[in-house]
């Protein structure tokens, strides 16, 4: 996929101790299910997950620092991600776990949706210290299939407060709705998955810290969709013509 060799070469780089971790990992969860199934007579059908959750923090710390001493003293020392990834707060698409990398390699800013606008303090905030004080190379945007955020967004039932938040994601449906509304309903919702992410791409390239990294230092952009019922990742084509790259740096690019 285009400008994702840095990604790829990172993959590579440490497939080997990783497919041997996610298979002690998978023996340690074998035995730890056939020890928390129930016996016969027991009150207790499963054990509390969160008790589950913490047995199995023990077996990946021991197996993780086995096969990479320092890995985690580095990590005390401080981080140095080359990657901000900006994605769902949904539970399918954890980030590390689908780019097959390791604590420390990704910076990551998560909401319902994964929706980006100019006024939300709280990604600025993440953006800022991810581009200007970690300088990461790279910042991905991932939308994913079957997002609850977006099928909200596409019915018309009231849900309270997230209805605020969503209020993004039903302007791109009322800027769009003719097109929308020609396609079947699966094909809807990832067409919206799609205008989302580019959406959110765009007030990217907006951020005065982000414009200026990309002039600067060749920070690059990725907008991807995860499919979660397959666990592939796919780039889309986010290109731009240099008359409209121009435009932007002429409204939205600031000097002090």
């Amino acid at each position: 996929m285009t400008h994702y060799s840095a990604i790829a070469s990172a993959q590579a780089a440490k497939k080997a101790s990783l497919q041997d971790l996610k298979q002690r990992n998978q023996n340690t969860a074998t035995n730890s299910t056939a020890s928390t199934e129930p016996t016969a007579g027991s009150s207790e059908e499963q054990k509390n997950p969160v008790t589950v959750a913490f047995e199995q923090n023990s077996h990946w710390r021991r197996n993780l620092a086995e096969l990479q001493p320092e890995l985690f003293k580095k990590l005390g020392r401080g981080q140095s991600p080359e990657i901000l990834w900006i994605g769902c707060a949904d539970s399918r698409c954890p980030e590390t776990t689908i780019l097959g990398l390791q604590p420390g390699d990704i910076f990551c800013h998560r909401n319902i949706a994964n929706i980006l606008v100019p006024t939300d303090l709280n990604s600025l905030s993440v953006i800022q210290y991810a581009v200007q004080y970690l300088k990461v190379k790279h910042i991905i945007v991932c939308g994913h299939t079957s997002c609850g955020g977006i099928a909200a967004a596409l019915a018309n039932k009231k849900l309270g407060l997230i209805d605020t938040w969503l209020m993004p994601l039903r302007h791109l449906r009322a800027q769009n709705s003719k097109m929308l509304e020609a396609l079947p309903e699966k094909e809807r919702s990832l067409k919206m998955v799609d205008l989302n992410v580019r959406r959110s791409v765009a007030v990217l390239m907006e951020n005065p810290v982000v414009m200026e990294a990309m002039i600067e230092r060749g920070l690059q952009l990725h907008g991807v969709i995860y499919d979660v019922g397959s666990g592939e990742l796919n780039e889309l084509d986010i290109a731009e013509d240099e008359e409209i790259v121009e435009e932007r740096k002429k409204a939205f690019k600031v000097e002090e």
